[in-house]
């Protein structure tokens, strides 16, 4: 599978990332792990995850993703060498002071998600989200610690707009302190105004890598939620109703047309839109079967003409 550069961190992924929050959630360990040999079967090699996932599950604390890919690891010696492995920290971990982007709790919880993950390093650790109340120089003083020590490789921002950006890199310049190289955007066939704009734009110009997230719209650019009877189809259905409206629909009907074309599936066409998408580097997708991580693979051979890109752009 051809790979692409991310952004400047050295490190050459597949068009698709898999998104790790399933992981141990709505996806056993079991299935969990049959996914994951599935993923990197076909050629995959970037994985994302974070310390809070999945913390929102009843009777779960955040570290369950990170835990099982742990397990992964360690059932299949010298995977971990062929996988880019993609954490997070900053979101809340069940008290006020495992939270944040202080540089007294980065220090102490890319320890953390090391032990559960089983290696000694990190590919790309992403601050989750802004922190207002901590200076970047304060961050990024952190991670270049950490980037010496050698227990990550390169540093990515998940959830910030232009002006967040900009002003981070512009601290990193200022203070000589390492810079943002990745941004992670909710991004997709629907949801497009926060990379857009000035912040896709910015990313173009300092060639940062973008993996979005939310790529199928939580499941809705699958075709699977057609009407507010199908949101009980899963548990990520509550977050579909937002896109039952006469632009989402429109997106479905040009998405089935351009599937029917190629034989294709309606998520593998909007996954193969965004790896067409200037400036973005991966989606980032989850599956909680065999079967839809193997709809990856055809998703990222599927190759669309300009006309179906524009259609399905302007639909």
């Amino acid at each position: 599978m051809q790979l692409r550069q991310l952004g400047t961190t050295g490190i050459a992924i597949a068009p698709l990332v898999f998104g790790g929050n399933v992981l141990g959630w709505t996806a056993d360990e079991k299935t969990s792990l049959a996914i994951l040999d599935a993923f990197i079967d076909q050629g995959f090699n970037a994985i994302d995850t974070a310390d809070v996932y999945s913390a929102w599950a009843p009777g779960h604390h955040g570290g369950e993703s990170e835990s099982l890919l742990g397990k992964w690891f360690k059932g299949r010696p010298g995977v971990r060498d062929k996988v880019a492995l993609f954490t997070k920290v900053g979101m809340n971990m069940g008290a006020d002071d495992k939270q944040g982007l202080k540089e007294k709790w980065i220090v102490q919880a890319v320890e953390d998600s090391l032990r559960r993950l089983g290696t000694d390093r990190i590919d790309l650790y992403f601050s989750h989200r802004p922190d207002a109340g901590t200076p970047e120089q304060e961050t990024l003083g952190a991670y270049a610690k950490l980037l010496d020590a050698g227990k990550i490789r390169a540093i990515g921002a998940s959830n910030f707009d232009a002006v967040q950006l900009a002003n981070s890199l512009a601290t990193a310049r200022k203070h000589g302190l390492p810079s943002y190289q990745v941004l992670q955007p909710e991004y997709n066939l629907y949801d497009r105004s926060s990379l857009e704009g000035d912040l896709h734009s910015l990313c173009l110009k300092e060639n940062i890598g973008v993996v979005t997230y939310y790529s199928l719209a939580s499941g809705f650019l699958t075709g699977k939620y057609r009407s507010k009877d199908d949101l009980g189809k899963s548990v990520r259905g509550g977050k579909i109703d937002k896109y039952l409206d006469v632009r989402g629909l429109a997106m479905l009907k040009q998405l089935e047309t351009v599937a029917q074309a190629h034989q294709a599936q309606l998520g593998e066409v909007a996954l193969a839109w965004l790896m067409a998408r200037e400036g973005v580097t991966a989606p980032i997708a989850s599956a909680t079967s065999v079967a839809q991580a193997q709809s990856f693979g055809r998703a990222a051979q599927l190759k669309l003409s300009a006309a179906e890109l524009a259609a399905l752009t302007a639909a």
